[in-house]
């Protein structure tokens, strides 16, 4: 269950959420504003997202106003107006000359585990996007700098390290944004992932599935939504329990310790008040807890062995056995989202209150985290984040768009630790620290408020018919731990030369908060003279990251159904921030590197015939970064020296990254069809240490997943029962052993092994 705290954040979203929704009620009702005409796409750009909706995969790469269209019948007038009001909401948020991948309803079905799967796993089959541990990814080069949003609105960054928050469940479409982004985009900028929450319309009717198998897996959920007058509904919930939380640290088929318990739920509730103004809430509660997998055979690095293995000792602190520890970690996010949503004709707008808390905690093995780390440190951090955003669209001439708008979060940011340590009782002849067998306790905390902000304003000017040109002003600034502001230009250009074909170039200049809730007041000098004492007490605090960012790239229709693009990046940073896992606590930590270097490019293909459907994509990048700058004491102070003089290879940069997959239906004409897919990802490696700091990398490995998906209509003969799913899902079909780390490398952990075979089956029905 959610810790109090996490409680009584979501009461006081509840209360506050209502008394902005009685305001808002009052202020819309009082509009008589008749509605606007709609903003539709070119022939050319609609012709492409109809048929990237249709594929398993879609690109697009002009995305004046993406078209959200809802299932509609004729005569109902209230998803008429819903739908309407969708495609106002698309339009205040473009990707005017940067790259968009979508993935429809129909994109996320064929994926191998459908809603039951991570949404991880569908972010791999993008372009640019990387494999990494504990379900990290990462795009274009960058850490973790990836920004999600819910119908539009951006969540504040939260603790979660292993868990996916967002599930795959929760969305009805979803598209992943990169490049060089227009300027209602800031703050996290290597990838926008907006997911278009399942709702009322589209998602009408009730469903409970049943899935699970090997491991002990068991994933039961129910979503049911609905619409009734001006009210639509939408609410889905699941609980995961399975003995693959987190990735092996052996090369195993089943890790020791590794069991989790998850639970996610999603509400969503909207009232449409008139054909022109909408208000919605959205709240979503997500609870982990993970054993951390154990790794056998560690060598013991502090304590005196006749005293680990003593009586005294086991009666004290327990066992000191490297596959017998036992090291938990709970995660939990709360969150809650309030809109008012007005379109009045030339002008319309959407403005948002946002609420955020997130936790972590750490429990050690109180003697196992001793005597193999030097310190067990029982860890907990949070993070309680609010906030406003507010996008607008005004037609201020038949060929200017203007765009504006603003974010601004106040953060709260908690970090406490309780330390267990040995105090240095000596030198021995080498001199070499002694440490006592009588251990202590370290009290460590911190807390801080900050804030951060941003505001933007563009014009989407187009001078001839075959011609975009966007260009507009950020202003953002951060006041926390770090205080900085930039003034931040960004030039997009679009150009359509014939039919089927789209030419983009764009510059940003990015400003990048250092990520508050990994970024903390640690008192190292209370850890002098004993097993935790860092290598260096240099503590320089985490600086905001500054980027120029140019891209290019081209897209063509070839045939019917038929798309291809190739894309191109450079990204020049000063005070590059980074994130590493330092100490046992599963607690990523930020740091920056003073100057750092990306750049890549990306091939991306899909095809649509019928019922059958391929896509592929591979990508090239290289990430580099020289003289770690902040947050010193985390480091070895050899690993310092040299990237002071020189570049290094980010511990997260891979090489060669390639996805395929496709899907064919039998029987999609009938009752009850069935559908084959599969799917492929592909890594040349994720770094680890060599002669220098991240100087080689782990062996490439390419893994295939299969699904099989039959349906029957009315299976049961029940009235109210609807289509039955039967469904198999194979995770690396052939069974493939292969590293995602290696235990070495900079800010990087124990070993990780990717997921072996895994069969897992299901059932769902429609009611």
């Amino acid at each position: 269950m959610p810790s109090f705290v996490s409680a009584r954040s979501f009461l006081l979203l509840l209360g506050c959420t209502t008394a902005l929704a009685d305001s808002a009620f009052a202020q819309s009702v009082t509009s008589s504003t008749p509605a606007s005409q709609a903003t539709t796409p070119s022939a050319a750009q609609t012709d492409d997202e109809t048929s990237a909706a249709r594929s398993s995969f879609g690109h697009a790469d002009d995305q004046h106003g993406t078209t959200t269209t809802e299932v509609s019948r004729a005569g109902a007038d209230d998803i008429t107006v819903n739908a309407h009001l969708e495609r106002a909401r698309a339009a205040l948020q473009p990707s005017t000359g940067a790259t968009t991948y979508n993935f429809s309803r129909q994109a996320i079905e064929p994926n191998p585990g459908g809603d039951n799967a991570g949404l991880n796993t569908l972010l791999l089959q993008a372009p640019g996007v990387a494999q990494d541990s504990y379900g990290q990814i990462h795009v274009r080069g960058d850490h973790n700098e990836v920004q999600f949003r819910l119908d539009g609105v951006a969540l504040p960054e939260g603790m979660s390290v292993f868990g996916q928050t967002l599930m795959t469940r929760f969305a009805h479409s979803m598209s992943l944004t990169t490049g060089a982004l227009p300027s209602e985009y800031g703050f996290l900028q290597a990838g926008v992932i907006d997911i278009n929450t399942k709702n009322g319309y589209s998602d009408a009717g009730g469903d409970v599935s049943i899935y699970g198998g090997a491991r002990d897996y068991f994933f039961p959920s129910a979503q049911f939504g609905g619409h009734h007058g001006k009210w639509d509904w939408f609410a889905t919930g699941d609980f995961v329990h399975n003995r693959v939380g987190i990735e092996n640290t052996t090369p195993s088929f089943n890790a020791l310790h590794d069991l989790t318990n998850q639970y996610h739920f999603l509400g969503h509730a909207r009232y449409t008040v008139d054909e022109n103004t909408r208000i919605s809430l959205t709240a979503g509660v997500s609870n982990a807890e993970y054993q951390l997998p154990n790794n056998p055979g560690q060598q013991r690095q502090f304590a005196n062995p006749s005293f680990a293995n003593s009586d005294l000792s086991q009666q004290l602190y327990g066992n000191g056995d490297s596959s017998s520890l036992n090291e938990h970690q709970k995660e939990i996010t709360d969150f809650g989202i309030l809109s008012l949503q007005k379109d009045m004709g030339k002008l319309s707008f959407q403005t948002s209150a946002v609420l955020r808390y997130s936790s972590l905690r750490y429990s050690p093995d109180p003697l196992g985290d001793l005597v193999y780390n030097g310190i067990a440190q029982r860890a907990a951090r949070s993070v309680f984040s609010t906030g406003t955003q507010s996008d607008a669209t005004w037609q201020a001439a038949k060929d200017h768009t203007v765009r504006f708008g603003y974010q601004i979060y106040v953060e709260r940011n908690v970090s406490k630790s309780d330390s267990t340590v040995y105090p240095q009782s000596g030198e021995d002849a080498d001199g070499e620290a002694v440490y006592s067998d009588n251990p202590l306790t370290i009290h460590d905390g911190t807390g801080r408020t900050g804030w951060m902000y941003g505001l933007y304003a563009q014009d989407e000017w187009r001078p001839l018919k075959n011609l975009t040109i966007n260009y507009g002003l950020r202003f953002d600034g951060v006041d926390e731990y770090t205080h900085s502001k930039q003034v931040s230009p960004r030039l997009n250009i679009v150009y359509k030369p014939w039919h089927g074909g789209t030419f983009h170039a764009g510059y940003s200049r990015y400003f990048t908060p250092p990520p508050f809730e990994l970024v903390g007041g640690t008192s190292l000098n209370k850890f002098a003279n004993t097993s935790a004492a860092p290598g260096t007490f240099q503590n320089s605090n985490v600086k905001a990251e500054r980027d120029h960012y140019f891209d290019a790239g081209f897209s063509q229709t070839l045939l019917p159904g038929w798309h291809a693009s190739f894309d191109a990046y450079v990204k020049l940073a000063k005070n590059m921030i980074d994130e590493g896992q330092f100490g046992s606590p599963v607690i990523l930590s930020a740091f920056n590197y003073r100057r750092g270097q990306v750049h890549g490019y990306e091939f991306a293909t899909d095809y649509t015939r019928g019922a059958f459907s391929v896509y592929g994509n591979f990508s090239w990048s290289r990430a580099i970064g020289k003289d770690i700058t902040t947050a010193q004491w985390n480091f070895d102070p050899d690993d310092l020296a040299y990237t002071s003089k020189h570049w290094i290879h980010l511990d997260h940069d891979q090489r060669w990254t390639a996805s395929a997959g496709g899907s064919y239906s039998f029987f999609h004409r009938t009752g009850h069809p069935l559908r084959l897919s599969a799917t492929m990802v592909y890594g040349s490696g994720l770094r680890a240490d060599g002669a220098t700091p991240n100087g080689a990398s782990v062996p490439q490995y390419a893994t295939f997943n299969l699904s099989l998906v039959q349906s029957f209509k009315d299976l049961f003969q029940v009235p109210f029962l609807k289509r039955t799913q039967l469904r198999l899902d194979v995770t690396n079909l052939f069974d493939r052993t292969y590293l995602l780390r290696d235990g070495s490398g900079i800010g990087v952990g124990a070993p990780q092994y990717g997921l072996r075979r895994t069969i897992l089956t299901g059932i769902d029905q429609r009611f």
